[in-house]
């Protein structure tokens, strides 16, 4: 049976909703959490292109770093779940989106499907989990494609003019990078971006999801602090599709409770 795991018994015996509360403090962490590797790696492109190509290596580390925190913060936008209005979330999307290059609106459709029907052939964000990991690699940059496609053919009218107005943004990035301003720090970033999000298939759907099943053991999970650490968080995934309304940050609390009720889902690790 399709999801059987999110109606088994023994989750009922997992407190989960205190874990939904933030802090001040944790929201504004939450808001912010991508800024400082944002700033860091286009002042080290901009070294690395006025100075020395030298720093281009640290500017590529910083950006993957950004590019992890844009993920986890437009992952719990699209959920509802960083602690500021339902209308303050649209707008940190909007916002993510000409940052990252990709129309963050098509992405939350595809992910809130992803949640209703995950595993199954309906589940289009998932459709690199059910390759081979190099074959995710190779075929990685039609993934975004995929995913703005079926948010603008199936996606409601909201949805849809969401999207367009940030498919607008992301268009005018390369002509502001290239043309209007002509900045090899930010070309490098929208370069950067673009990359990223080829590889998205493999890193943020692939590593969590390969190899599992549609009924019981849906996702992947991580039980090493210093894995956690450097990863934001973001490898705790069965967590995650378990109890959806949890904030990444509070993923590590809720992964203990979940082993003392079904010990077993920790078996299919991240890495």
């Amino acid at each position: 049976m399709a999801l059987e795991i999110l109606r088994d018994p023994r989750l009922e015996d997992v407190e989960w909703r205190d874990l939904c509360n933030l802090s001040g403090l944790e929201v504004a962490r939450e808001v912010l959490i991508y800024l400082p590797w944002l700033v860091v790696s286009c002042v080290l492109a901009h070294w690395a292109f006025t100075w020395h190509m030298a720093f281009l290596v640290p500017a590529l580390g910083a950006s993957f770093m950004f590019f992890l925190c844009g993920l986890r913060q437009v992952h719990n936008a699209f959920h509802y779940a960083v602690g500021v209005s339902p209308r303050a979330h649209e707008w940190m999307m909007f916002i993510l989106s000409p940052l990252m290059m990709s129309a963050m609106h098509a992405v939350q459709w595809n992910h809130l499907r992803h949640h209703r029907h995950c595993m199954d052939d309906d589940d289009f964000e998932a459709v690199s989990a059910r390759m081979p990991g190099w074959k995710a690699l190779i075929t990685g940059p039609r993934f975004p494609i995929l995913l703005h496609t079926k948010a603008i053919q199936l996606g409601k009218p909201r949805v849809r003019r969401w999207v367009f107005a940030e498919l607008a943004l992301i268009a005018a990035m390369p002509v502001l990078a290239f043309v209007v301003l002509d900045q090899a720090w930010l070309q490098y970033h929208v370069v950067a971006m673009v990359v990223g999000q080829g590889f998205s298939a493999f890193f943020a759907v692939w590593t969590v999801h390969h190899d599992c099943d549609r009924s019981h053991f849906i996702a992947r999970t991580l039980r090493n602090d210093v894995k956690s650490f450097v990863s934001y968080n973001m490898f705790y995934h069965v967590e995650h599709h378990l109890f959806p309304a949890v904030p990444t940050c509070h993923l590590p609390k809720l992964s203990k409770r979940l082993d003392a009720v079904a010990p077993e889902l920790r078996s299919k690790n991240v890495w």
